[in-house]
């Protein structure tokens, strides 16, 4: 399996694009092939394992990791995501829960897969593979639970200060020697942009041998389609009725994930992106010009992310804004409606949801009685609601039990360090934690 930057450039194999996170002309990595899956090829895959094993396969196929393909599968899905029934009325609704993971949030999926695959290809080199994250607050501490530890690794993450919930802040800064955490004095976009300078930067990179972790590594998004092909796999077995989708997503990374199990071939039906308050994707398949816009904070902040970095992936594989919006939707939610919802979610379901799945169960609510009744609904419930106790819990009026994986994270010690949203104050970070 070949891939190519999005900008254009010479092709890289899977397990470079993997370690280089992006391309070096500052494009994305995209297959230069798209694989085409029927239905019959995953026949006998009776697991998210065994699905997730055939999807991946043709990506694996010449890499060095081909022969561990097993194991890494076994290691990225090593805990249930079940899709359990909502009491909704009119139509069929069911909540694709991928928060049983240690850090409570999806993206401790494509954090695992990364981890399994570059401790293999870089682990006992002599010079440490740096991996680079921003974060809204989910994607570091997956990112840094996953890195965690493991010989000729290093991680650097990069969070927006005060914009953070508490205990997101706790998995972002709670880690060992090899995880320096670090509160930037600005927005996501601007941890974005440093991440994206620095790997660009030749100097720093030659230092410290860069790569990345969010989504604009392929690496991520990977896994995250294969939990949209066992989820939709499993209903159209059940019902023989291609589910629809809606994915929260900020950065479009997980959107993005379903958007590519569909064109694979899986059975997805309609996908609807609900995003908070930042408004770019929406204004953009509306006639609006791609342009950088500053994040709006929000409640659902692991999805502030103004210029969503993957834009740029859709765009290259399918084309601009008038075809774009004939493959997804989207429904944007306020705060106010967020809250209104977490409430309303309380109630009707006895259960609370985190302020991104909310997002996600408001757009369901906005759909017509003929759009529930046509499709059938999974809403991607995208973290634990308790990693936002002190948003939730005040709107439902009792306390949400902390899951064990990640109570036994928050009794850590924390260690953090500030710095601007600059290069010279990322450098000296770096110097100052890893200098030989």
């Amino acid at each position: 399996m070949k891939f190519v930057s999005t900008r254009g450039g010479r092709t890289a194999s899977f397990d470079e694009a993997l370690v280089k996170g992006i391309a070096g002309d500052g494009g994305l990595f995209v297959p230069a092939l798209w694989p085409a899956f029927r239905l019959d090829d995953f026949a006998a895959a009776s697991s998210i394992q065994g699905v997730a094993r055939v999807f991946l396969s043709p990506f694996f196929d010449g890499s060095k990791l081909e022969a561990d393909l097993p194991e890494i599968v076994a290691e990225t899905f090593s805990f249930p995501i079940p899709a359990a029934e909502l009491p909704v009325s009119p139509g069929r609704a069911c909540l694709l829960e991928l928060f049983h993971g240690p850090t409570a949030a999806f993206k401790d999926v494509g954090a695992a897969f990364l981890a399994s695959c570059l401790s293999r290809l870089e682990g006992d080199t002599d010079r440490p593979l740096t991996i680079l994250v921003a974060t809204s607050g989910d994607t570091g501490g997956a990112v840094a639970a996953a890195f965690d530890r493991r010989p000729g690794m290093r991680v650097v993450v990069l969070f927006p200060q005060g914009r953070v919930s508490a205990r997101q802040e706790k998995q972002l800064t709670c880690w060992s020697d090899n995880v320096l955490s670090l509160s930037v004095n600005g927005s996501f976009d601007d941890c974005q942009s440093l991440v994206k300078a620095a790997m660009a930067d030749r100097t720093l990179n030659q230092q410290h041998r860069f790569s990345s972790a969010n989504s604009i590594n392929i690496g991520r998004l990977l896994p995250q389609c294969c939990y949209y092909a066992d989820a939709s796999l499993r209903h159209f077995r059940d019902t023989c009725r291609k589910p629809s989708f809606i994915v929260p997503t900020g950065n479009l990374g997980n959107g993005l994930a379903c958007i590519l199990a569909r064109e694979a071939g899986l059975p997805v039906g309609r996908i609807i992106l609900a995003c908070n308050a930042n408004r770019l994707i929406a204004d953009y398949l509306g006639g609006a010009e791609w342009l950088p816009r500053a994040s709006v904070r929000t409640l659902a902040s692991a999805m502030d992310v103004g210029f969503p970095s993957n834009m740029e992936r859709l765009i290259n594989l399918h084309g601009e804004a008038d075809i774009l919006k004939t493959l997804v939707s989207v429904t944007n939610v306020d705060d106010d409606a967020i809250r209104e919802q977490i409430r309303k979610d309380f109630r009707r379901f006895g259960f609370a949801v985190c302020p991104h799945t909310a997002t996600a169960t408001y757009a369901y609510d906005q759909l017509a009685d003929s759009e529930r009744t046509d499709d059938d609904w999974i809403l991607a419930a995208t973290a634990h609601p308790a990693k936002f106790d002190d948003i939730v819990e005040p709107l439902i009026g009792t306390e949400i039990p902390v899951p064990g994986p990640l109570a036994s994270i928050l009794s850590r010690p924390s260690s953090v360090s500030s710095i601007s949203p600059d290069l010279k104050s990322l450098s000296a970070a770096l110097t100052n934690r890893f200098a030989a």
